[in-house]
């Protein structure tokens, strides 16, 4: 097939979305489809342009395979109202210009957050004629609502419509973990439109590694200590204030050590935090090419994963999957009843303690520090649940046939939803692939 896929973000931006559009995009190229790729200028998690991309309205690149139009957006590093709407009012008309130069697509994939974007897809449904699938990552206005990012009267309506909008106009939606179903449902979507695909990881690239003979362990000065480690975002919805404050209470424990590592001017609120009570178990460290990702997480003795207590319960950070297929055990500070939660259990790979209350925090880091055995245990069998549940080829997979069905149905060769599951197993490839054309096949 031909696959275009729209999303705001895709490599070289290290955390989020893009990895998994890029694993995507090259994965789908290594089965035989064609596959380009419409997308901004990489800027995240900085929020500015990276230098090699900077003064320039558009740039297209070719990269395992993959053909990359990317466009210039007006970014700024904390946006307000005003400087939202000029990043997606500026991504949305660049790309949109962008996307028209080149093949035409059997089916498109498109990525939310941003909702706006919904508005271009819908455009190119019409003009190429094809299904168009939403990849819902988050679910806005909603969740921007609950954490703060979104308090103007007029911009949650805007956004609830394009939110409204964009599940009309997509063909299908796949959605990453069963709360985002239940809310959808909730909404009016009906059920035979939604495709359960979790988030994946590349099981072969992040795996278990030597703890202690460790290029992070040796750069940082680790040595043979207890390492409690979060890797990611520092934004309003993870509160990574608890895991400086639960540090605190156990300096204690002279061999144990916090290290979080996160974009380097989002790490100067905790370094003042971490001054201010005077502690001296944390470790404070900027991201780091991917490509030493594996090496970081296998230098961890416990991965964390924080979030606050207004988070929306079907919140599922990406880190999950890959922390588990890390082989070391997870702490999730998260909302006892949400997606994230519920994962974590479901896996046996971690335990889930009280969001925002250092105290709990604490006293769960101290019991895997003091149960080896334990933190061995969880971590085995996170690894095990992660190949099982989260492997990329899986995932591979179920988008693979999602796009063969919804192509089949656009044609009139496959009736609508056909012997569709909301899980989407993986099934067999060839009667789908029979009825192709030669070059979707």
């Amino acid at each position: 097939m031909r696959i275009l896929i729209y999303s705001y973000n895709y490599h070289p931006e290290p955390i989020g979305i893009a990895p998994l559009m890029t694993e995507l995009a090259e994965g789908l190229v290594q089965r035989g489809h064609e596959v380009r790729v419409v997308t901004a200028m990489p800027n995240y998690p900085e929020r500015k342009i990276y230098p090699a991309y900077r003064g320039k309205g558009y740039i297209t690149e070719e990269r395992n395979g993959v053909k990359i139009q990317r466009c210039y957006v007006w970014i700024r590093p904390n946006p307000g109202l005003l400087t939202r709407f000029l990043l997606e009012s500026s991504f949305v008309g660049l790309s949109f210009l962008k996307s028209l130069q080149g093949w035409r697509p059997d089916v498109i994939l498109y990525t939310s957050p941003s909702l706006p974007v919904s508005v271009p897809v819908a455009l190119l449904k019409l003009i190429y004629r094809c299904p168009t699938v939403l990849n819902l990552q988050d679910i806005l206005p909603e969740a921007a609502i609950q954490t703060g990012l979104i308090s103007n009267r007029f911009a949650i309506r805007v956004f609830e419509t394009l939110e409204s909008f964009a599940y009309r106009s997509s063909t299908r939606i796949s959605v990453i973990a069963e709360g985002f179903r239940q809310n959808l449902l909730g909404k009016g979507v009906p059920n035979s439109k939604m495709n359960i695909i979790s988030n994946w990881v590349d099981v072969n690239f992040i795996r278990p590694m030597d703890k202690y003979n460790n290029a992070f362990r040796q750069a940082n000065g680790l040595g043979d200590k207890f390492v409690v480690l979060y890797s990611g975002n520092i934004a309003r919805t993870q509160g990574i204030q608890t895991v400086i404050r639960a540090a605190a209470q156990l300096q204690h424990l002279e061999n144990l050590v916090f290290v979080i590592v996160g974009e380097e001017s989002q790490l100067s609120d905790l370094d003042e935090l971490r001054q201010e009570l005077g502690i001296h178990n944390v470790l404070l460290r900027p991201f780091a090419p991917r490509a030493e990702l594996p090496e970081m997480l296998a230098a961890a003795d416990v991965g964390l994963i924080v979030q606050k207590k207004n988070v929306v319960g079907f919140n599922m950070p990406s880190k999950t999957q890959v922390l588990l297929a890390s082989g070391r055990p997870i702490l999730a500070a998260v909302p006892a009843h949400g997606t994230a939660a519920q994962a974590i259990r479901a896996s046996g790979g971690g335990l889930v303690v009280k969001p925002e209350d250092p105290e709990d925090l604490a006293q769960a880091v101290q019991n895997l520090y003091e149960n080896p055995q334990l933190a061995e245990s969880l971590g085995q069998q996170g690894r095990r649940h992660a190949m099982h549940e989260y492997s990329f080829e899986q995932a591979l997979n179920r988008y693979e046939l999602l796009f063969k069905q919804v192509v089949l149905e656009n044609r009139g060769l496959l009736p609508y939803a056909a012997d569709m599951s909301p899980q989407m197993a993986p099934a067999a490839e060839t009667p789908v692939n029979a009825q192709l054309p030669p070059h979707t096949r």
